[in-house]
């Protein structure tokens, strides 16, 4: 069985209103995307990394590793205009007889554990995602109101989320729909069961400037025990 880690960064950070897109933005020592990559390195499952970024950060991103002495293996790939599209294109880049893992390269603070356990949820789950449960109230907006939905019943999904190979090529046949939020929605819209693990609360996804104060205090945290 060959593993494979789509790794998405093809964003070019609108959100956080900065020149430079945040997975090359500095977390402590080393860009945002660098800390993603090692914890995929260091997973048992030694999976084959294939890097989708924008067209016109690929030479930005060889600077920053030669700059950084960053030697982990890794492909590059072009991504598309959405990031259905980018892992469409990385899927042409593996084999049929494999387990493929997808996940947001801005989520850098990804344990090198839930990784593996990903992987190793797909010997028993050809779709396994990590979630965790929400901590705040929630309430859905309908017909000029709202109204509260018991907390139980909400999950917030992260990355990585892993698949059958086969499974995935075939799901990503499929035409783009907006409602393709993430890699399970789309396994989901061919009826197939996505399995749901525990993810971590630690592993956020940076999307706003104080996103990245908290992943320093955590990473911080991390590495001084």
């Amino acid at each position: 069985m060959n593993y494979y880690a789509i790794i998405v960064a093809g964003g070019t950070g609108r959100r956080m209103n900065t020149a430079l897109p945040k997975q090359f933005i500095p977390l402590l020592d080393k860009p945002v995307l660098m800390h993603t990559i090692e914890s995929f390195s260091r997973s048992s499952f030694n999976p084959k990394i294939l890097l989708m970024l924008h067209p016109d950060y690929v030479d930005y991103w060889t600077e920053l590793c030669e700059e950084y002495r960053f030697k982990i293996p890794h492909q590059i790939l072009s991504g598309g205009a959405e990031r259905f599209n980018s892992v469409k294109n990385a899927l042409a880049e593996t084999s049929d007889n494999a387990v493929i893992a997808v996940h947001d390269a801005v989520r850098p603070l990804v344990s090198t554990e839930l990784i593996n356990r990903i992987f190793s949820e797909t010997q028993y789950h050809q779709a396994v995602i990590p979630a965790v449960e929400s901590r705040d109230s929630i309430r859905l907006r309908e017909a000029g109101s709202t109204r509260v939905i018991p907390r139980a019943n909400i999950l917030l999904v992260q990355t990585p989320q892993a698949f059958n190979g086969a499974l995935l090529k075939q799901a990503y046949e499929q035409p783009y729909d907006s409602v393709f939020t993430d890699d399970a929605s789309v396994v989901e819209a061919l009826g197939q069961h996505v399995h749901v693990i525990d993810g971590e609360s630690s592993n956020i996804k940076i999307t706003y400037n104080e996103d990245l104060e908290i992943a320093a205090l955590l990473l911080k945290r991390r590495t001084e025990r």
